[in-house]
């Protein structure tokens, strides 16, 4: 049985993601067999210290070996390193990057590889 594909982004710009199958997000949260909006209020997120592992335990959860992080468009979000530990403590190998960078890697590994996503379309 082949493992289920993450949802390819189709366009980028500030403030909207369109993604295959999920239509238009502000923020997004994608992984193997597909996403949703990223809702920062469910866990607190903040640009500073930025990303927190209970952001990335649901993309795990879904079989992402990989995770790429975007950092927003003007690298404002932060990713404390705790966060890459915490993935990297469970074997998966994370990507750190401007969000135009983040979704060109992401869309690369994305027919071929269980990835998952934080992207921030904004600052």
């Amino acid at each position: 049985m082949a493992a289920a594909q993450s949802p390819h982004v189709l366009t980028i710009s500030w403030g909207v993601i369109e993604v295959e199958g999920l239509g238009t997000l502000k923020d997004a949260k994608l992984h193997p067999g597909g996403g949703r909006a990223w809702d920062w209020a469910e866990t607190g997120t903040r640009h500073s210290p930025g990303v927190q592992p209970a952001e990335v335990e649901e993309l795990v959860r879904h079989g992402a070996t990989v995770v790429v992080l975007s950092r927003g468009m003007d690298l404002r979000l932060g990713v404390p390193a705790e966060t890459v530990a915490w993935l990297e403590e469970r074997g998966v190998v994370v990507h750190v990057l401007e969000t135009r960078e983040a979704v060109r890697v992401y869309n690369e590994l994305a027919g071929s590889t269980p990835v998952g996503a934080l992207l921030h379309s904004t600052c």
